[in-house]
């Protein structure tokens, strides 16, 4: 009685300032928080349907928990409508696609969506399954903050791309049963991302048919996955693209054609890179070869494919080189110190920098007995 016969009296005890400020913290500190959660409060909810799981809507769920907001997300597997109604976020349920309220199903007649129609500009055509649809719109802040960068920076925009079209477009297509050819495969292709997550649901003959610990463990799959995908790109990827596009930028002075670039370190993977940097160059110019130095510290003079999976060269070495070696490849050749040319053409060998350089001059040299007037090169 005591105690509240005091704090009753101590509003008249203060000075007049002092009892205003007194009453508002009374009144601040019974009013709820304007944030609808906090760290007192349940944690947020990523709603998706139960049974039988599959890759996107693992990669969905895995995706969004790599996000500060949603690291701690409870996952609800329903298709109860009033509990997927409490959910901050749906997924692969629930006949909606709405990114005002977070919801994101693909299964309505109504969804056609692909990354070219909703983001304008973005050449992919197929259509969008739940993975997607969280890539899509959480994508650039994901990758922004598990590359330690800002949204802005140019190599977010980079790699988002690089991670759909040879992450996250993969399950969206097999999810869609969309196939990668027309006809009949020529071979049997099981073990893909999704066909391993298929393989964590219980069999058909399995006494216990409980999926949540599957589903768990396929969460955790395609998440080490895509981070080490992303890793990949992000350390090797970029740093092979940055020595591709300083090769470019100095190939005047490797050879006056600009028709030869010189990678500052061998082994890199040079040849999609090379094909995506080339449409930008001013004056155009189409590379015919690329050198290099092997793990032996030699050279290599390596020809251009025609296209990025093509084993038919732009320009290939001299026919009279080809299958040579040593001294026999020395005496055709006019050049002294040389390896090796492949039987193909596609490639060669020197033991210098020079003679290697001397290799791609004097097959750019022979061009017009090489190849048509109509070839590119040549034009």
């Amino acid at each position: 009685m005591g105690r509240r016969f005091l704090r009753g009296l101590l509003p008249l005890l203060l000075p007049p300032p002092l009892r205003v400020r007194h009453r508002m913290h009374r009144l601040e500190s019974v009013q709820p928080s304007k944030r609808p959660r906090c760290s007192l409060m349940a944690p947020p909810r990523i709603g998706t349907h139960n049974g039988t799981f599959h890759c996107d809507e693992a990669l969905a769920c895995a995706l969004l928990r790599l996000l500060p907001e949603y690291q701690d997300a409870e996952i609800v597997r329903t298709r109860d409508p009033e509990k997927l109604a409490s959910c901050d976020v749906v997924v692969d349920v629930g006949g909606e696609y709405d990114p005002q309220r977070h919801r994101y199903d693909h299964h309505q007649r109504s969804f056609t969506e692909t990354m070219s129609s909703l983001s304008p500009g973005k050449p992919w055509q197929t259509k969008l399954s739940s993975a997607g649809l969280i890539y899509l719109h959480f994508g650039h802040k994901l990758l922004a903050q598990l590359l330690g960068t800002s949204e802005e920076d140019s190599m977010v925009g980079t790699l988002y791309d690089k991670m759909y079209e040879n992450f996250v477009e993969e399950v969206d297509a097999v999810d869609n049963g969309i196939s990668q050819w027309e006809g009949e495969p020529r071979y049997a292709l099981t073990t893909t991302l999704s066909a391993r997550v298929a393989r964590l649901n219980p069999t058909w003959n399995q006494p216990n048919q409980d999926t949540e610990a599957g589903f768990k463990r396929a969460m955790d799959l395609v998440r080490e996955e895509f981070l080490q995908r992303l890793d990949f790109y992000q350390h090797s990827w970029m740093p092979a693209r940055a020595l591709v596009e300083e090769a470019l930028t100095q190939r005047l002075q490797v050879d006056p054609s600009g028709e030869i670039i010189e990678l500052a370190k061998g082994g890199c993977p040079w040849k999609e890179h090379l094909y995506h940097l080339e449409s930008g160059l001013s004056p155009p110019v189409t590379i015919a070869f690329v050198i290099y130095t092997d793990q032996a510290g030699q050279w290599r003079v390596q020809c251009v494919p025609k296209e990025l999976h093509s084993f038919q060269s732009r320009l290939p070495l001299p026919e009279s080189w080809r299958g040579l070696r040593d001294e026999a490849l020395d005496q055709v050749s006019g050049i002294p110190g040389c390896i090796f040319v492949h039987a193909s053409g596609f490639i060669g060998g020197h033991r210098t920098r020079e003679g290697a350089l001397s290799m791609a001059r004097a097959t750019l040299a022979q061009r017009p007995a090489l190849i048509s007037p109509s070839h590119p090169l040549v034009q």
